[in-house]
Order: C-alpha cells, then sequence, then structure tokens
C-alpha cells in the first residue's frame, strides 16, 4: 500500500470512530492503582472505570493492584518512586487523599504525579446498624451533646469526607469536634463490617456502599450529605433539613505517572474522556448513584488545587487541624 493512502486510511478510520487512541495502541497493557483495600469507593470505581476502558476498546488488558491504608499514602508513596514515566499506570483518587495528605501532615506532594481527570462525584449517607438503640439523626446528636465520646463515627481513614461531615456536624450542635469518637477503618469493606457487627454507632460512606444493605433492611439512613434528597432513595433526609448547614460532596479521579510527556498525557486523558461516553460507564454510574463531574487537564489540576486549600479551611474550621 502506497504511503499516502495509508495515511488516507487511517484518517477515515479515524473519522468513523474505528481507530483507538494513540495511548490505547502503545499502552495497552493498563496497571491500575487503588490505592484502598477491596470493597470501598476507590476499589468500586477503579475496577468500573478498567471494565468501561476494555469495554470502550481504549486498553487491551487492565491490572489492578490494592494497596490500602493512610487514606492512599500507602499506595500514592511507591506510585511516586516507581511508576515514573510509565504512561501504562493510573491511579485512582480522590478528596479523602486529600483530607488523609492534610490531617497526617505527609510529606508527600500528590502533585508529583499528572492530574488527568476528576470522573464522579457522590454524597455520604450517614446509617445505622439495625439493631440501633437510636432511630434518627436527632437522637445520635443528643447523645453527641450529652457525651460526645459515647458516640463511635465509622467511617474511611482519617480526613475522609465522613470525618470530615462528622466533625461538622459536630460544631453545628454547640460540640467541640476534637472530642468525636471517630473510627476510621482501612477499607470500606472493613467500615461496613464495623457497622453491621454493631461496632460502631453511625456510619458513613457513599450510597454505593452501603444500597445493598438498606434495600434488606441491615441499616438504617438517618441523613445524607448533599443539597438535595437523593433520586435513588428520597426517603433520605439531608443535613439541612434537619437544621444541620452542612453539605459535603466526596469527589474521586484519576492521576497518571510523575514524568510523563504532554503527549503521553493527552492520550490517557483521551482515552478516559472516550471511557465516560461509552454505555459500560453511564451503567457504572446509574448502578453506583454516581454523578458525572467530568474534568479534565490543566482545569482538573487547578480544582485540585483549590481543593486542597478549601479542605484546609473547613478542618481548620472544624477544628481537625490546627
Amino acid at each position: 500500500m502506497r504511503r499516502d493512502t495509508f495515511l488516507k486510511s487511517l484518517a477515515a478510520l479515524a473519522a468513523t470512530g474505528a481507530l483507538p487512541t494513540a495511548w490505547a495502541q502503545a499502552g495497552a497493557n493498563l496497571k491500575m492503582l487503588i490505592p484502598a483495600n477491596p470493597g470501598g469507593g476507590w476499589d468500586t470505581t477503579g475496577r468500573a472505570l478498567g471494565k468501561a476502558m476494555l469495554d470502550a476498546k481504549q486498553a487491551a488488558t487492565v491490572t489492578y493492584d490494592n494497596k490500602g491504608g493512610a487514606a492512599g499514602a500507602l499506595g500514592l508513596a511507591p506510585f511516586l518512586a516507581s511508576a515514573k514515566g510509565d504512561p501504562n499506570q493510573l491511579m485512582v483518587m480522590g478528596a479523602v487523599m486529600l483530607g488523609g495528605l492534610i490531617t497526617s501532615k505527609s510529606p508527600l506532594n500528590l502533585m508529583q504525579a499528572t492530574p488527568l481527570a476528576r470522573l464522579t462525584t457522590e454524597y455520604n449517607v450517614f446509617v445505622l446498624p439495625a439493631n440501633s438503640p437510636f432511630k434518627t439523626m436527632a437522637e445520635v446528636i443528643a447523645q453527641l451533646k450529652k457525651d460526645p465520646g459515647s458516640v463511635k463515627w465509622g467511617g474511611g481513614s482519617r480526613g475522609a469526607t465522613e470525618h470530615i461531615a462528622a466533625a461538622m456536624i459536630a460544631r453545628e450542635a454547640g460540640v467541640d469536634p476534637a472530642k468525636i469518637n471517630y473510627v476510621a477503618f482501612r477499607g470500606g469493606g472493613e467500615a461496613t463490617a464495623a457497622i453491621l457487627g454493631g461496632n460502631v454507632t453511625i456510619g458513613g460512606s457513599g450510597m454505593s456502599e452501603f444500597a445493598e444493605y438498606i434495600k434488606t433492611g441491615k441499616m438504617k439512613p438517618v441523613a445524607v450529605t448533599s443539597g438535595q434528597r437523593l433520586a435513588s432513595d428520597k426517603n433520605i433526609p439531608t443535613l439541612k433539613e434537619l437544621g444541620i448547614n452542612v453539605e459535603i460532596g466526596n469527589w474521586r479521579g484519576v492521576f497518571g505517572a510523575p514524568g510523563i510527556t504532554p503527549a503521553q498525557r493527552k492520550g490517557l486523558i483521551d482515552a478516559l474522556v472516550a471511557t465516560t461516553q461509552s454505555a459500560s460507564w453511564k451503567e457504572a454510574l446509574a448502578k453506583n448513584d454516581w454523578m458525572p463531574a467530568v474534568l479534565t487537564g490543566d482545569d482538573f489540576t487547578k480544582f485540585v488545587d483549590s481543593e486542597f486549600a478549601s479542605l484546609r479551611a473547613i478542618m481548620a474550621k472544624s477544628g481537625m487541624i490546627s
């Protein structure tokens, strides 16, 4: 085939969408770092993203590496150290990682990695174990006011959005946020087990992690951190409806390895955007009650920087950091 004919063929394929992205051709074997234990929001997001990338033909294979702990810092450290310059490695991350890095005063610099895209946002649902003596959030708050330490709040790592929300709730209730008894778990699976076992008073996480237990009556939802009731379950009141002026969301995104080239970054972003337009990804959004919140490239970088500043301000005001 003559070179000009070959180039015209490539152009025709690209126009029809039959040609995979440059990244998909060069980096078909994708490695996805999930800096959390199995069963939580990051794990669900990473595996749903990997499946969607395969279905959308943006990758030939996807392998997953779970490294949980310290709000993602235990996974972030080796990613920064060993993935440098590798366009085939991605890391799932989100607001929880930012909060964890702030509360732990970690020396790790997230921005050494390459910001690619924000994908979703969701709100936290607070639930009670089925056998809880409490029936409503109002009853939990009344107990919090009486004896802050007696209320065990279960959730993800320190600095997770449910931890920040608990501190904000305490502040709104007139309780010193430093006195809340927050029990941090390494992953959503551990937190869920603690709630089901009645080992915490109240637990918080995304609706995607609690939905099946709420449906079967093993957990009782008492509040959501959104501004409006969730479309998937309009029976759960918002904190604001309960007179608690707290609203906070939990977003998740993807970073690439440190030191990749601008062209490699663009290829990865193009692959992610194509994936978010696939039927497979849209099914994952509906199934997990995630809201699409795609933001890419430099806009995503600016967003992460502003989120660091915003979370520090919220956490300082709530007494979580000095």
